[in-house]
């Protein structure tokens, strides 16, 4: 027997969105990534795929050099809509820091991936669409794990720290 994809139909692409959500919300993101691909196979221009694919590929993260960092920026920067292509990149970061977090990095160390997300929230918050507070959403997020891990005046704490002080890589 040859192994070979099939393809889906176009007219099956909703109710594979579906199924990638439904994947997604299980906690089986290589379900809903595999799902994502064959939709992007049928339509590669896809923006729900496109944007799924991104967060499924990030629900897999896990602070280590193997996490496909790349990979999910460059879906992410599919993205036709400017609001959404600079709030998933926020998203990216988040993700990336708080995976590194779990994986036992410093918060000093991740703190600069927290700031970068924090900086496209804020981007995407001045476009953001009316009635849409995600970004905001994400920012207190963001500012919250900062002030647990760092203290109120993370930002004072950052900014003391030399890059110099730390050993050579």
């Amino acid at each position: 027997m040859e192994l070979q994809l099939k393809p889906i139909s176009k007219d099956g692409i909703p109710e594979a969105i579906s199924k990638a959500e439904l994947y997604r919300y299980l906690n089986e993101p290589g379900e809903a990534e595999s799902i994502c691909r064959d939709i992007l196979a049928a339509d590669p221009e896809n923006q729900t795929a496109l944007r799924l694919l991104g967060l499924a590929i990030t629900d897999q993260f896990t602070g280590n050099t193997s996490d496909r960092y790349r990979e999910a920026d460059k879906t992410f920067q599919s993205l036709t809509d400017r609001y959404e292509r600079v709030y998933y990149f926020g998203i990216l970061h988040e993700r990336q820091a708080k995976s590194q977090l779990t994986a036992g990095r410093s918060p000093y160390m991740v703190a600069p991936l927290f700031e970068k997300a924090l900086d496209y929230f804020e981007q995407a918050e001045a476009i953001r669409p009316p009635g849409n507070d995600d970004a905001i959403l994400r920012w207190n997020r963001c500012v919250r794990i900062l002030q647990s891990r760092l203290g109120s005046d993370w930002r004072k704490l950052l900014d003391t720290i030399d890059a110099g002080d730390s050993p050579p890589i």
